[in-house]
């Protein structure tokens, strides 16, 4: 992944990009190869050898802590080096690739393919001031590049020569058609100003714990999947990469999940980046204010509420994976653990140092005031099954954590509110998960009330404070999801034909849950099995692609990534488990705050 902090785009091994969409990330794509063929839009710059054949790169890497893309072919005739980015947007949308020499000389083939509104529309090429220009509608992309180019077949193509120390440019801009285009990028300075972006960018990192590399590296990603003008999070750079191979469980990623907004915080604010946690926390208190009882799991990356979900049918999917979704109708289900995750997420930003205001506070207090009139209502859980709603354990356990938090903030912060009413409906709540919601004969949390099935996010129970560690019920609820959940030592979020087959009400099944499995490490290491916690994590480092990348699932028959990506969750959950793995708590403002790992976390809940 390549991207400016407005978009991103895939790039593969065979130097493609496959997947770009302008001018921002939930925007149409203009390269949607990813998901159909090499017809719906994608860039080629590779060894004319290599593009003939499809023949993989030698070699990828990021250059240090950056976006910075560095892709080496290794040919009988030399070698040749291509250097892709996207600068930091002052004014259209730049796709630089600078082609680099580096031994003898090297032929190569540049096969521009733009295709609009994910490969559906072919534009209108012509040239203009010796650039070439493509129109479709509102939007404009121009090629800069000293080579000479032809047209073949609605395909703008280009052949030329690198030798060893020369470079030769290509750039791509995006700007409205009905503006006039912007001074083209160059290509040398572009990538020198890219790279010294994200160096000032990680100079601010103060993360001092254990897996340096993969955690700045991760750090990286969940900047680049950042929005800057809002500082909006978005779940994933790409939307339908199926989670079953072949399958239906194809869905759009590329918007911003309330859910998310704790797990992220603590792992900007553990790196010391206190800025984009401030921005993030100003873009969910944004997102959630209004009426409470209309409060969404998910936003656009502007905070709009809308997001209708519509087919794309004439793309075929990635290796056939068919629908290509537009748009998440998840964003109308009822999942009343976002109300938890919000206020979590606000107490944490106060509990930081984080000021948070006063109409702040009366925000928490409305979405309190609805939750207490709700926390009882069946949902649609935190994994957006789209079967009938259910009493969900962990949905449950997030209304606790909310008016737990409430209580705290009443008692540490002299805030006002209800403390007393509010205690009394926590500690009811934690006596009825504990009575409904555990099965004693198993020694384990389960999935809903009366449910035979297991949740992954049970494994959150003591992150939130709910039991300790050592609490004997969650030890066995981590016992039982090692024994239920795992496969090959990487666990689901839960059996999709546990309790009849119709939890979720969709066909077929998925792969292992990789933010599950970050949990599941943090789990073990909860309950002494340091080792074993340690090892799995090893193992999901050694999962990530060639340049450190993870995608939401992974599938271990087939050694294959599934899901879309890159991931904001697993990131996140790669972050949080090194810094709970090294025992490295966030620094807090607040006296008894910060947590250590491995220790009974605060609250009620460890009575």
């Amino acid at each position: 992944m390549v991207g400016d902090l407005l978009t991103a785009a895939l790039i593969s091994k065979e130097g493609s990009v496959d997947w770009l969409c302008l001018p921002r990330f939930d925007s149409a794509a203009c390269f949607a190869a990813l998901l159909h063929d090499a017809s719906a839009g994608r860039w080629l710059l590779a060894p004319a050898r290599a593009a003939a054949t499809g023949g993989r790169a030698t070699a990828r890497r990021y250059r240090g802590d950056s976006l910075v893309l560095e892709t080496e072919w290794h040919t009988p005739d030399g070698t040749v080096r291509v250097v892709d980015c996207m600068p930091p947007r002052t004014g259209g949308a730049d796709l630089v690739r600078l082609v680099e020499g580096v031994t003898g000389r090297v032929d190569m083939r540049m096969e521009l393919r733009l295709r609009f509104d994910y490969g559906h529309i072919v534009p209108w090429v012509t040239r203009s001031d010796g650039d070439l220009r493509a129109v479709a509608g509102p939007d404009a992309v121009w090629l800069h590049t000293p080579v000479e180019t032809r047209g073949e077949h609605l395909t703008t193509l280009a052949d030329f020569t690198v030798g060893a120390g020369q470079s030769v440019p290509f750039v791509l801009t995006h700007h409205p058609s009905h503006l006039r285009r912007p001074e083209p990028a160059d290509a040398e300075r572009a990538v020198t100003g890219t790279e010294r972006f994200w160096a000032d960018w990680m100079s601010g990192c103060r993360y001092d714990g254990g897996w340096q590399g993969a955690v700045r590296r991760a750090l990286v990603t969940l900047k680049g999947l950042t929005y800057a003008p809002t500082g909006g999070i978005l779940a994933a750079a790409t939307t339908s990469l199926p989670e079953q191979p072949g399958g239906t469980r194809n869905w759009d990623y590329r918007h911003c999940w309330l859910r998310d907004s704790t797990f992220t915080l603590q792992a900007l604010l553990s790196a010391g980046f206190l800025d984009e946690a401030r921005a993030w926390r100003e873009w969910l208190l944004r997102a959630a204010a209004g009426d409470p009882a209309q409060l969404r799991i998910m936003y656009a990356l502007d905070g709009a509420r809308r997001i209708p979900e519509t087919e794309l049918p004439w793309l075929a999917g990635y290796h056939g994976a068919r629908p290509v979704r537009a748009g998440n109708a998840a964003a109308d289900q009822l999942q009343l653990d976002v109300w938890g995750e919000v206020l979590d997420s606000l107490h944490l930003a106060r509990e930081t140092g984080l000021a948070v205001d006063t109409t702040a506070w009366d925000l928490q207090r409305m979405l309190l005031d609805y939750l207490q009139d709700h926390w009882d209502d069946p949902d649609n859980s935190l994994w957006e099954v789209r079967g009938d709603r259910r009493q969900f354990v962990h949905s449950k356990v997030l209304a606790w954590a909310a008016l737990d938090r409430a209580v705290r903030s009443v008692h540490r912060h002299n805030l006002p509110g209800p403390a007393g009413r509010w205690a009394a409906l926590r500690d009811r709540i934690h006596r009825e998960v504990c009575d409904k919601g555990y099965d004693p004969r198993r020694n384990t949390f389960t999935q809903f009330y009366g449910s035979r099935g297991l949740d992954a996010a049970l494994l959150l129970l003591p992150r939130v404070g709910f039991l300790p560690w050592h609490d004997p019920r969650i030890r066995g609820t981590v016992e039982a999801v090692g024994r239920e959940l795992c496969e090959d030592g990487l666990v689901l979020r839960y059996r999709t034909d546990a309790d009849g087959g119709d939890v979720d009400g969709l066909p077929g099944t998925e792969g292992a849950f990789l933010a599950c499995s970050f949990w599941y490490a943090n789990a073990l290491h909860g309950i002494g099995r340091t080792d074993e916690a340690r090892e799995l994590f090893e193992h999901l480092l050694a999962l990530r692609n060639d340049v450190g990348l993870l995608s939401e699932e992974y599938d271990v028959r087939t050694g294959r990534h599934l899901g879309n990506t890159p991931q904001a969750f697993s990131m996140v959950g790669l972050v949080n488990t090194a810094r709970f793995l090294s025992g490295r708590p966030i620094e807090t403002s607040a006296r008894g705050t910060a947590q250590t790992p491995g220790s009974p976390p605060p609250g009620p809940g460890g009575r």
